[in-house]
């Protein structure tokens, strides 16, 4: 059976919206270094992440849809994860960059002009929001999505900052208020970048799906007339939105297994969003050396 990932389903959102942000940094790129505005720079800066983590995502895309091969068996599907990993860990150094730059402007702010730095970051804010709205339905669905909708997110709220910051300087003439406003977006970016690098974390280790209650799916497998036992439950992903189980499971003799299995297999796919299962059937008195995993 080929499984298409949630985030295939959206790469031509996902075109459209890199398309619009490369258009949008090289605009910015100059027009931060024109104005002399760190705000504006550290917007571009993420602009900049943007470019090369939705291009990541799209590769990533790309990749999943590779067929599986002998040495991979699985596919290419976890290519989507390292994507996010990967947009995770730049979020966190340009964050980190951003607070640096923000401390050296502090000790001697320089002046900015202010009014084109406001034009420069109405536009991107434009921008942004049309991105947002473009990846948000995708986002809720793949950690890759995700990824680039949290690139998206951040940015529109750089540009948010820079507005602000290019108000209060117009109006008062605080030159304090561009690197105060980019530490602020730094701080702000850096614990919702911190889930989007422990999720993707927990799908490389394998761990239980946030959306899979593993007591409740034991609780019913046990329930199943004709089961006797059960153990060796493990439950992951092969990427967002594709969960996968192996169990073993002891049938009664007196039962049918094919007729078991066909029960489990659509309970589970139904109710617990498993799409794929291996289920080994034993007969009561089997003994199968136990491992610790």
């Amino acid at each position: 059976m080929e499984i298409t990932s949630s985030a295939y389903q959206n790469k031509g959102k996902l075109k459209l919206v890199l398309g619009l942000t490369l258009t949008y940094l090289i605009a910015e790129v100059v027009g931060g270094i024109l104005t002399k505005s760190l705000a504006l720079l550290a917007d571009a800066g993420h602009m900049m992440t943007d470019v090369a983590g939705l291009g990541m995502a799209l590769f990533a895309i790309n990749i999943t849809q590779r067929s599986a091969s002998e040495r991979r068996t699985y596919g290419f599907y976890r290519a989507e994860i390292l994507a996010a990993l990967a947009n995770a860990v730049v979020l966190i150094f340009i964050s980190l960059y951003i607070l640096y730059e923000a401390w050296q402007r502090f000790k001697s702010p320089p002046e900015v002009s202010s009014k084109n730095m406001l034009f420069i970051a109405a536009i991107g804010l434009i921008i942004n929001i049309i991105g947002l709205l473009i990846l948000r339905k995708g986002s809720q669905k793949s950690l890759n999505m995700k990824g680039a909708y949290f690139e998206v997110l951040s940015d529109m709220l750089t540009s948010v900052g820079v507005i602000v910051a290019a108000i209060i300087m117009i109006t008062t003439g605080w030159y304090y208020a561009d690197p105060l406003i980019s530490a602020g977006i730094g701080l702000f970016i850096l614990p919702r970048t911190w889930i989007l690098l422990k999720d993707a974390v927990g799908v490389l280790l394998e761990g239980t799906p946030a959306d899979v209650d593993l007591a409740a799916l034991k609780n019913y497998l046990q329930s199943v007339s004709g089961v006797v036992a059960v153990h060796d439950l493990h439950v992951w992903s092969l990427t967002s939105g594709l969960n996968t189980m192996s169990v073993h499971i002891e049938i009664s003799e007196n039962k049918n297994a094919s007729e078991v299995l066909a029960i489990i297999k659509s309970k589970v796919k139904d109710d617990f969003n498993i799409i794929h299962t291996t289920i080994q059937t034993e007969v009561t008195g089997f003994d199968e050396p136990k491992i610790n995993i």
